[in-house]
């Protein structure tokens, strides 16, 4: 039974960060048509007063992975004859291989166009999930990673109560542009898409995470 609960809660962690990776990737092209494609777009508007926000929404996934990651890091669950990371990066090999080769979308621009087609979101999906599994298992990928990563972690402790400010806010915005977008695709059903759904479904998740880590105080405990 203790082992199915260490497993369980890995695949939680793990889950978390893909979200995260997720809301980056659903809001970075709505910024593209925010910014570029579309002139003097108003996106989900009037109940999104402003599309800026959506860096907000981004700073809270950002600030959410190191906490998420750090979920499963401490649970011995083994691993399969290669670490996580091993397996991460020939899913991403693999997964730009097939971008490259078998989709109409160039590799730089495959999470900034307006394309919903079936192999450009499975493209999608495995270059996540491949840096799902490469961030999961980051600090074995190299010592001097690792080293890094435990300065960063010791800089971000003294600055703890700075960063949880920073967590709340965002995503206290980000509660709010979920708000607004669901609002949005309630009154207007052209709105009414998988990518803008998985948009309101990633934010949910990234604002409560957000909320349950200040709550928990993660950053007052991660430097220790």
């Amino acid at each position: 039974m203790g082992k199915v609960w260490v497993i369980t809660k890995k695949i939680f962690s793990v889950s978390l960060v893909f979200n995260a990776l997720l809301t980056i990737g659903c809001i970075s092209g709505i910024l593209a048509g925010f910014y570029w494609y579309y002139h003097d777009w108003h996106p989900f508007s009037p109940y999104l007063i402003s599309g800026n926000l959506f860096w907000v929404a981004i700073a809270a996934a950002v600030i959410n992975i190191f906490p998420s990651a750090g979920l499963g890091r401490s649970l011995h669950t083994g691993r399969f004859l290669f670490h996580h990371y091993f397996y991460g990066f020939i899913v991403l090999f693999f997964s730009i291989a097939y971008i490259v080769f078998f989709t109409p979308i160039s590799l730089l621009t495959i999470f900034l166009v307006n394309d919903t087609s079936v192999q450009v979101n499975v493209g999608r999906f495995f270059i996540l999930g491949g840096l799902t599994l490469v961030l999961d298992d980051l600090p074995d990928v190299h010592t001097k990673l690792d080293l890094g990563l435990n300065w960063l972690k010791c800089k971000v402790g003294q600055g703890a109560r700075f960063v949880s400010v920073g967590q709340l806010v965002a995503g206290a915005v980000s509660l709010y542009v979920f708000v607004a977008v669901t609002l949005s695709v309630y009154t207007t059903h052209e709105y009414i898409t998988v990518a803008n759904l998985l948009l309101i479904g990633t934010l949910f998740i990234t604002s409560i995470t957000s909320f349950i880590f200040v709550r928990r105080q993660v950053w007052q405990k991660i430097a220790h």
